[in-house]
């Protein structure tokens, strides 16, 4: 016991439960990650970098392509550099992705404790720990896959280092703390500059008596952060081509630091600082009524803590912690992220910061979680003084103590019930993963190709980011979009195949679950190949209007009554021909080179409302006759969902509604 009454000691079992808690956070509400699709990204390249690889080679081209890569010739590389990946790969070989959250956040609460310490004392030190570990925006960003906490971790790295050089002159230190900020610099430049800018100012004032020690000690620290500058220039030489174009430059121009035109990816907006300056008070505002530890009161712990400082006289290192609090807001201004992140201004359920926090302002936690420990210590002893006042002597202890539970109470609940509402809110957007997952855990997929849907353009994990490809593309499933899917076949040939679809829209962050479906895919090639598509008819029915198109051109037929469908689809080289029961005249279209023929068949009531079944049959000529695959089946009750989120899933539909595909190969029909 009298161990644990040591700050270090304190502080190492804060930042223990913090690893803990992080690891069953990202276990138990992130298991499928966030609605932020650059977690995917992240894994992506941490799986690059435990194989030894910079650059992805797909096995073709325009079919593999993850979210957030750059194309460059026949490889990709990721937009982002390789610090918070390489971070994350370190937790693989230690057992799996997620022990690296749980370090990450340890390190992080660690690193708390000691800049604090440095910049006040150990028992401010222990406290900034715990409020860092109360705080949801903490939590949450610790438990995912991004690189805000991460590069938070080499910030606080440099702030301890420099601090605890500046106090004691040592030079290992010194270089330390240069090493960090390298390092900080090297994942995330422009956030690492932010952070350090205030301690760069210190720096600059205490070379104001030129100190021979002192002038040496800041330039080993300055020579070692310059060594993170010249490995991220190193990197973009090998990646890009050239030491001053960014990797995230490359994949979009105009999503850089500035005001005037942004664009990233056909989204685009005129960044204005009057939009700026919105964004960032809104942004500000909820870190500090929603992210920060027990929400407006830890908020108003930090300024107490700051009025606290400054009466007693703010010293130099103490203003340069304070400085964050000026240094990241400040330079966020630059940014459009800041908008983006929060969508629509006026909605508070809208963009990324509802479920994440606003992620940019991450490092004001530093000076907020200091400053605040500092903030509930003065409250505390001045608490005690007025309580000791009020109570004599021999009552003083058992008020102080039942004083003391009724504020923690209070704290205490503050804090559960501001990390309580995101948490909650994300563990909702996992139990819309949950079931949009199900087909891929309820089915052994060994040996197998899954076609993805590609609801956000042609990307793959944008928004599938649990299902990646290994870095070689030869995993034991291999994930594709559904474009040039002979080409994919071609390139698996001993694969089974499944295409993954669903019905619904996509928006597992407003509540809204799809119900998904693998459907088995078989490949079909000969001179000639039949398709047989069979679809209920409901008896409401009046009659059946058909569509056979290939895109360019189009035939039409009229089936009349409620009798089943059962047609035939007859695909050779030159045509695409549909016959069945109730068309009298052959519907025909010309096949393909290389493309899609669809059915389209509207079930008519008689009042020109309906639902429509819908098959999109993949063909290719070959040399010696076609070939095709399973087509992909929808039954479209909202037109707009037609195309993608329709998908027809078996025990799904009202009472009668139906259909089922099959191919078979046969010779040409004279």
């Amino acid at each position: 016991m009298k161990r644990l009454r040591r700050p270090a000691v304190q502080a190492g079992v804060v930042a223990v439960l913090g690893g803990l808690v992080v690891f069953a956070l990202a276990h138990l509400v992130f298991p499928h990650h966030t609605t932020n699709h650059d977690e995917g990204v992240y894994l992506q390249q941490a799986a690059m970098l435990l194989e030894g690889q910079l650059f992805l080679y797909p096995p073709v081209e325009e079919t593999f392509r993850p979210w957030f890569f750059v194309t460059d010739g026949g490889r990709l590389y990721p937009k982002y550099a390789p610090v918070p990946a390489a971070m994350f790969a370190v937790g693989k070989l230690l057992g799996g992705y997620r022990v690296a959250l749980a370090l990450i956040a340890a390190g992080a609460l660690a690193l708390t404790y000691h800049t604090a310490r440095e910049a006040f004392d150990e028992q401010t030190g222990v406290v900034a720990s715990a409020l860092m570990l109360g705080s949801p925006l903490f939590l949450i960003d610790a438990s995912v896959f991004l690189s805000y906490v991460p590069t938070m971790l080499w910030n606080l790295g440099f702030a301890a280092a420099y601090l605890r050089a500046d106090r004691t002159g040592s030079r290992r230190t010194a270089a330390l703390a240069g090493l960090s900020v390298g390092l900080a610099f090297f994942a995330r430049p422009y956030t690492a500059v932010l952070f350090a800018s205030p301690f760069i100012v210190h720096a600059l004032w205490r070379l104001r008596t030129l100190d021979r020690a002192r002038v040496q000690r800041l330039t080993v620290t300055a020579v070692c952060g310059l060594t993170g500058v010249a490995a991220t220039l190193a990197y973009n030489r090998v990646v890009t081509g050239s030491a001053l174009l960014f990797p995230y430059e490359a994949f979009a121009p105009l999503d850089g630091l500035g005001f005037g035109y942004r664009e990233i990816r056909g989204y685009s907006r005129e960044f204005t600082p009057a939009m700026s300056l919105d964004a960032n008070a809104e942004l500000l505002w909820k870190l500090a009524t929603q992210w920060v530890v027990a929400g407006p009161l830890g908020t108003l712990a930090a300024l107490g803590g700051v009025a606290a400082a400054l009466r007693r006289g703010l010293d130099s290192r103490q203003a340069a912690l304070a400085g964050v609090f000026l240094s990241v807001p400040l330079g966020n201004l630059y940014f459009w992220g800041t908008v983006n992140m929060l969508g629509d201004l006026g909605d508070p359920t809208d963009g990324l910061v509802a479920f994440l926090g606003p992620f940019y302002h991450v490092d004001v936690l530093v000076p907020t979680a200091a400053f605040g420990a500092v903030g509930v210590l003065a409250a505390t002893r001045w608490f005690r003084a007025a309580v000791a006042e009020q109570v004599s002597g021999d009552r003083l202890r058992p008020a102080l103590v039942v004083a003391t539970l009724c504020l923690a109470a209070v704290g205490g609940g503050a804090t559960v019930a501001a990390a309580a509402g995101p948490v909650s809110d994300n563990y909702a957007v996992t139990q819309q993963f949950e079931q949009a997952y199900e087909p891929f855990e309820e089915r052994d997929l060994d040996g197998a190709l899954v076609f993805l849907p590609t609801p956000y353009g042609q990307w793959l994990n944008h928004p599938f980011q649990a299902v990646r490809n290994d870095p070689g593309f030869d995993g034991d499933t291999v994930y594709a979009m559904q474009h040039r899917q002979f080409d994919v076949v071609d390139a698996y040939p001993d694969r089974t195949y499944y295409r993954y679809v669903y019905r619904g829209e996509w928006v597992p962050y407003l509540g809204r679950a799809v119900e998904p479906r693998l459907q088995r895919v078989t490949v079909a090639e000969g001179e000639a190949v039949r398709t047989d598509v069979a679809a209920t008819v409901p008896e409401q029915a009046a009659l059946v209007s058909i569509r056979l198109t290939n895109g360019e051109e189009s035939d039409y037929a009229t089936v009349r009554g409620t009798e089943p469908l059962d047609l035939r689809l007859v695909t050779d080289r030159n045509s695409t021909r549909l016959a069945g029961e109730g068309i009298e005249e052959a519907v025909t279209v010309a096949t393909p080179e290389d493309g899609t023929v669809t059915l389209v068949m509207f079930v008519d009531y008689g009042t020109g409302a309906g639902f429509t079944y819908r098959a999109d049959l993949p063909v290719e000529r070959t040399d010696g006759g076609v070939k095709t695959l399973t087509p992909r089946l929808e039954v479209c009750t909202v037109p707009r969902r037609c195309g993608g989120q329709a998908a027809y899933v078996p025990g799904s539909h009202r009472e009668g509604i139906g259909m089922n595909a099959t191919t078979t190969v046969r010779k040409t029909e004279g």
